[in-house]
């Protein structure tokens, strides 16, 4: 399901922005310093953050402007929780396919958002639980992926994963991904999963470098709940949410991927939608070059 929010423009007042910007990162905080008197001109900046381990400010705000590339938009997500705000990102990273707006077009997108000429696309997140000798170890909220990574001494494993609590199959492999649409174009991609329409109500279950080429990729309802499991690990087989490591999987550990109740919500303005994204980041060149 494509959820869509129109958003139409404020008439009693402008609209106010928290801005988000990795400050240990002083390249970064410097253009994001450089940038806010644009974002001045036309929207009220109703809070500053520097740092992405801070909770976000208790104020009233309609939107978060978000300094960086995927990964600062990633970690944005995970510190607003369960009271997510619509996020406008704007690309000082590389590829940005979250990121997408670029600092040069602010004083153009700007206006339109005051305007209320964008729409707000909801997109599924999850929250990654670890269940250990009977009571819950950890608890993530994520937005792009769960990974378990085989790790020293670097011998394939074996993945268990279970659907609805029936075992589906035993990947034999490097690792496995478990990933949302927003991250199908993330580590999904590189391990040779599809890309997935960022709005879809969906996973892709890839597994990584699998020993059995039949074992491929996976694509199924978000709405059932996903276990992982790994009998018999290497002493570092890691799990890993949206790339940061959660801990070392044991033998006897459950991993379950669960749809969760907060939606990651990004703006978008007219004329950059998904197929433009995906057209100017990935290089898709449409035709075949031929030799003159």
């Amino acid at each position: 399901m494509t959820a869509l929010v129109s958003k139409p423009p404020s008439l009693a007042r402008r609209l106010r922005a928290i801005l988000l910007v990795d400050g240990s990162r002083q390249a970064l905080a410097d253009q994001a310093a450089h940038l806010r008197a644009i974002i001045e001109r036309h929207l009220d900046v109703a809070a500053s953050l520097d740092n992405f381990n801070e909770p976000i400010p208790d104020v009233e705000a309609d939107l978060m402007v978000v300094f960086g590339g995927d990964g600062s938009i990633l970690r944005a997500a995970r510190q607003m929780g369960f009271a997510q705000l619509p996020v406008l990102g704007v690309n000082l990273g590389r590829l940005g396919f979250l990121a997408e707006i670029q600092p040069e077009d602010l004083d153009e997108i700007l206006p339109q958002i005051v305007a209320g000429e964008y729409r707000v696309v909801k997109h599924l997140m999850f929250e990654c639980s670890v269940q250990r000798g009977g009571r819950e170890e950890s608890r993530t909220l994520g937005l792009n992926e769960v990974v378990v990574l085989a790790g020293p001494t670097f011998s394939m494993i074996e993945v268990q994963l279970y659907v609805d609590a029936k075992l589906a199959t035993t990947y034999s492999c490097d690792g496995l991904i478990v990933s949302t649409p927003v991250g199908s174009t993330a580590y999904n991609l590189a391990a040779g999963g599809p890309i997935m329409e960022k709005s879809l109500q969906t996973l892709v279950v890839s597994p990584i470098c699998p020993h059995t080429l039949t074992n491929r990729p996976v694509i199924d309802s978000a709405d059932h709940v996903y276990e992982l499991a790994v009998p018999q690990p290497n002493e570092g087989t890691t799990l890993l949410v949206d790339g940061k490591p959660i801990g070392q999987v044991l033998a006897d550990d459950r991993i379950r991927i669960e749809r969760s109740s907060a939606e990651f919500q990004l703006i978008e303005v007219r004329g950059r939608g998904y197929y433009r994204t995906l057209r100017e980041k990935l290089g898709w060149g449409g035709r075949l070059k031929l030799k003159e």
